[in-house]
C-alpha cells in the first residue's frame, strides 16, 4: 500500500523542511545576525575565553569569531552555542530575535512580521541547501543565468533578506530566483485613457511593442480584443507577474477586470527567469529583448515590491539623461562603464485606489518597465555575472571569488586591483565629476568578465536609485532625482554603499580564505581612489569636498532601518531623511 502522505505533491512542496537542513539554516542565520547586529552596534559581544558571549533575554549565546576592518565580524556558524538556565538549547534564529527583542527596538506590532520574514528566510535557505548542487568551481565557467540562480545569500547585510511574505510553498519553486525556473509572464490590455506609457527619446510605441512581443503576438492580442468587442487602438499592453495576476489583479482589482479596464490576454512570448531582485525577469528565449520589471505585491526586505505609475513616468527620461552623461564622459568611456537604460515604463491608474486622496501600496500594483539587455553589447570572449557572485560561497564553503582568481592565472592583488578599477573608480568618478550617486550594491551591477577577470561594469536599476546630490542644474524632466545633502552625507554614496555595503564583505572573505590580507585589500582601495585623484587634478576641489580618504565616516545602518519599520524601510522620495546612524566607523582606506 502506498503511503499517500509521502508521495502527495503538497507534501513534496515541503520536502526541504527537514531537521538537518533547517538546523544548518538556523546556524547560518544566527551567525549572520550576530555579525551584522554587532556591526551595527545593536549587540555588544564580550570576550569569553577563546570566544565571545552574548547574554540576551533568558539565553546565553557563545561563539568564536574574527573581526575585520569596518567592525566586520566573521562568526563561525559551527561554533554557536546557546544555553538557557545553564542547559544546552537549540540554535534557533527566531528565538535569537526574541532574545534580542529589547536591544533591537522592533515596534511591538511589527515583531511578528519580522519573525515571519525570518521564518521565510530560513525556508528559502533550507530549499537552497536541499536543491543547489553546483560548486564554486562549476560556476567559474557558467553562464549568466546559471550564476544568477545559484546565489544563496541574498543581500549580504540584511538578516531577514528572503521574506517574500505572500508567496506560498508552491510559488517558491515556480518564481524564486534560486529556483531558476522558466516563467511565462502574463499580459493584459489596459485602457489607454487610464494608463501612461513613457518611452525613451526616439522610441515609439509601435517599435517598442514590436521588439518586445513580436508581430505574431501583437496580431493575436489585437484579435482577442476585437473578439471581445474592444478596439485595440483604445488599449496599451502591460506585462504582469503570474502571481500578481492570480493574487492581486483578479481579486483586488476584480471590478476593473469585470468592466474590461483590465483585459487578460494570456501568456506572453518566450520564457523568462527571475533575477536576484525577484520582480525583474531576463528573457532567456530572446536574450536580445529587454529585461522586464513587474509589480509584485509581496513583502520582502522592508518593502512591498510594487511599482509606482506616477514615480515611473519620468523613468525613461531619467535613464536617457544618465546614459548620455555616462557616454559623454571620457573617463567613464575609457573604463568601459555603461548603464542599462530603462527605456519604457507603463502604469495603469484607473482603479478606485487612485481616486481616493490617500496614497497606499495599492497604487503600485499594476505597472511595469523594460530595461535594455546587456547581451547585444558583449564582445567576443566576454561573459556576464552578477557582482553579488563575488560574495558567494558554495555548500562546502568555497568562495567563487577564489575560484575566479585561480582560473585567471593572476595573483589576488592584481585581480582585485583590476576589479576595483572596473567597479570603484567609475563610481568615485561619477560622484566627484557629476555629484551623481548610484546604488552600487552587488545585485545592481553586472560584471563583464574576460578570462575570469572583471574588466568593466554595467550599472542597472537607474530610475529608482540614481540621485544628484547637489543643486547643479538639471533638465526639468529629471528634476526628481535631485537630493541635495551635505558633502559628508553625499560621500556615504561611497563610504556606506560601496565600502560598508560591499567591500567590507569582500575584503573579509578574501582575508578569511587566505587570498589577500585585510591591510593589502584596503591599501588597494586607497590606491584606486588616490590614483583617480592624481589622474584628474581638475577635480581637486571635489576631492577635497567629498574627502573619501578621511579618517572616519558616519556609520549608516541598514538593519536598523528594517527593524524600525518592517513594512516600509525608507521613504523613497526622501531617503536621506530616513537614515539611521550609530556613531562613526574608522575608514580602512584612509590616507596612509
Amino acid at each position: 500500500m502506498t503511503d499517500h502522505a509521502t508521495t502527495h505533491p503538497m507534501t513534496d512542496l515541503t520536502a526541504h523542511l527537514t531537521p538537518g537542513a533547517m538546523a544548518r539554516a538556523h546556524r547560518h542565520l544566527v551567525a549572520k545576525a550576530i555579525a551584522e547586529l554587532s556591526h551595527e552596534r545593536l549587540l555588544a559581544p564580550v570576550e569569553a575565553g577563546d570566544g565571545w558571549r552574548l547574554d540576551l533575554g533568558g539565553s546565553t549565546w557563545t561563539f568564536t569569531a574574527r573581526r575585520h576592518p569596518l567592525e566586520h565580524w566573521t562568526v563561525d556558524a559551527g561554533s554557536v552555542r546557546r544555553t538557557v538556565a545553564g542547559e544546552p538549547a537549540p540554535v534557533d534564529a527566531q528565538d535569537f530575535v526574541v532574545d534580542c527583542f529589547d536591544a533591537l527596538g522592533i515596534p511591538d506590532h511589527l515583531l511578528a512580521v519580522y519573525l515571519e520574514e525570518v521564518a521565510a528566510t530560513l525556508a528559502s535557505a533550507a530549499w537552497k541547501l536541499t536543491h543547489h548542487t553546483l560548486s564554486s568551481a562549476d560556476l567559474v565557467h557558467a553562464d549568466h543565468q546559471t550564476i544568477e540562480a545559484a546565489m544563496t545569500e541574498g543581500h549580504p547585510g540584511f538578516v531577514a533578506n528572503n521574506g517574500r511574505i505572500g508567496f506560498g510553498a508552491d510559488d517558491h519553486p515556480a518564481f524564486a530566483p534560486e529556483a531558476g525556473a522558466d516563467v511565462r509572464l502574463w499580459w493584459v490590455a489596459v485602457r489607454r485613457d487610464e494608463a501612461q506609457l513613457s518611452l525613451s527619446d526616439g522610441r515609439t510605441e509601435e517599435q517598442h511593442y514590436l521588439e518586445e512581443l513580436g508581430e505574431e503576438v501583437l496580431v493575436d492580442f489585437e484579435k482577442r480584443l476585437r473578439d471581445l468587442g474592444l478596439d485595440p487602438a483604445d488599449h496599451l499592453y502591460l506585462p504582469v507577474h503570474p502571481w500578481q495576476w492570480t493574487n492581486r489583479l483578479a481579486i483586488t482589482f476584480a471590478p476593473d477586470v469585470a468592466r474590461q479596464a483590465i483585459v487578460p490576454l494570456g501568456e506572453g512570448p518566450g520564457a523568462h527567469r527571475a533575477q536576484q531582485s525577484i520582480r525583474t525577469f531576463f528573457p532567456v528565449d530572446h536574450p536580445e529583448r529587454s529585461y522586464v520589471k513587474v509589480a509584485l505585491a509581496v513583502q520582502n526586505m522592508g518593502f512591498l515590491r510594487g511599482l509606482s505609475p506616477a514615480y515611473m513616468a519620468a523613468t525613461p527620461a531619467i535613464n536617457d539623461w544618465v546614459a548620455e552623461l555616462v557616454a559623454g564622459d571620457d573617463e567613464l568611456v575609457s573604463l568601459g562603464f555603461t548603464v542599462l537604460r530603462e527605456h519604457a515604463a507603463i502604469g495603469w491608474t484607473g482603479d478606485a485606489y487612485h481616486r481616493i486622496p490617500v496614497a497606499s501600496p495599492y497604487r503600485k500594483m499594476v505597472a511595469a518597465l523594460w530595461r535594455e539587455s546587456p547581451v547585444p553589447h558583449l564582445a567576443e570572449g566576454e561573459r556576464l555575472a552578477t557582482m553579488a557572485s563575488l560574495l558567494h560561497r558554495d555548500a562546502s564553503g568555497v568562495p567563487l571569488v577564489g575560484e575566479l582568481i585561480g582560473a585567471s592565472g593572476l595573483d589576488a592583488a592584481t585581480w582585485v586591483a583590476r576589479y576595483l578599477r572596473a567597479y570603484l573608480r567609475p563610481v568615485v568618478h561619477c560622484l566627484l565629476a557629476h555629484d551623481l550617486a548610484f546604488m552600487p550594491h552587488g545585485e545592481n551591477l553586472l560584471m563583464v568578465l574576460r578570462d575570469h577577470v572583471p574588466t568593466r561594469m554595467v550599472m542597472k536599476d537607474i530610475g529608482e536609485e540614481v540621485a544628484v546630490l547637489t543643486d547643479r542644474p538639471l533638465p526639468e524632466a529629471v528634476a526628481r532625482i535631485r537630493a541635495v545633502v551635505t558633502p559628508d552625507l553625499a560621500a556615504l554614496a561611497v563610504h556606506t554603499d560601496v565600502f560598508d555595503g560591499f567591500l567590507r564583505h569582500l575584503g573579509a572573505l578574501l582575508d578569511e580564505s587566505g587570498l589577500l590580507p585585510d591591510d593589502d585589500f584596503w591599501a588597494l582601495v586607497h590606491d584606486c581612489i588616490a590614483d583617480h585623484a592624481a589622474d584628474h587634478p581638475e577635480l581637486a576641489p571635489a576631492v577635497a569636498t567629498y574627502d573619501l580618504l578621511r579618517e572616519e565616516f558616519a556609520h549608516s545602518c541598514l538593519n536598523r532601518l528594517q527593524l524600525r519599520n518592517t513594512l516600509q524601510m525608507v521613504d523613497l522620495a526622501d531617503q536621506a531623511e530616513s537614515l539611521i546612524f550609530a556613531g562613526t566607523l574608522r575608514n580602512p582606506a584612509a590616507r596612509r
